[in-house]
């Protein structure tokens, strides 16, 4: 997303560390890392710590930010939820088809076309990618760990955990409503961690499950 705040700390490149290791022995051309976890969990810090130490490393690393592929754009989101409730907040908010499509396309080594929100304006810009060469593809996001990925990391920190980094980063007003939507969304993630290869504690260690 174009005007997103990174507060990338030491405990991310730790967990970045950590993963790496798992990646030492992958032979596999075309690998798929997703990263899934509540609001504020530090999925797109660690999204780039990892591709960029990739990169340290010699291989490069597209990030693919899921919250871009909301159907309902920003400006309308809130509207949409308190007319359709809160049991419309979930997975099928996002555009699978779209994601999917991106994915296979990462996969082909084709170029592709991603939409990418403009957190400035609300807008949803479209970027031209070109994936040949490009041997990761990592996936962040509310509900990253359900695309089909060779490695899904869930970061185990609840809406709770996370009030800080929400009040930092500032997406979204912080009231009732709001609320009501951070504790729906918790419902749906914490239903998608049996899926997870990698538990990120609290602590930001790196677990098997």
């Amino acid at each position: 997303m174009i005007g997103d705040v990174l507060l990338i700390e030491e405990k991310h490149q730790k967990a970045g560390d950590q993963i790496l290791e798992y990646l030492q022995n992958i032979t596999k051309y075309k690998y798929i890392i997703a990263i899934g976890g509540e609001s504020g969990s530090g999925k797109s810090e660690l999204a780039h710590v990892i591709a960029k130490k990739l990169k340290s490393q010699g291989e490069y690393a597209k990030i693919m930010h899921v919250d871009n592929y909301y159907i309902v754009p920003p400006q309308d989101r809130t509207t949409w939820r308190k007319e359709h409730g809160f049991g419309s907040i979930g997975l099928d908010e996002y555009n699978w088809i779209l994601i999917n499509k991106n994915i296979v396309e990462f996969i082909d080594d084709q170029k592709s076309e991603m939409p990418c929100i403009d957190l400035l304006t609300d807008q949803i810009d479209h970027l031209i990618t070109d994936f040949k060469g490009i041997r990761y593809l990592i996936i962040e996001g509310l509900y990253s760990v359900n695309a089909d990925a060779d490695l899904r990391v869930f970061i185990d920190l609840t809406y709770h955990d996370t009030k800080k980094a929400q009040l930092v980063r500032g997406k979204e007003p912080q009231n009732e409503f709001r609320l009501n939507v951070l504790k729906r969304e918790h419902e749906v993630i914490q239903s998608l961690r049996p899926k997870a290869d990698l538990i990120v504690t609290k602590d930001y260690e790196v677990i098997t499950p």
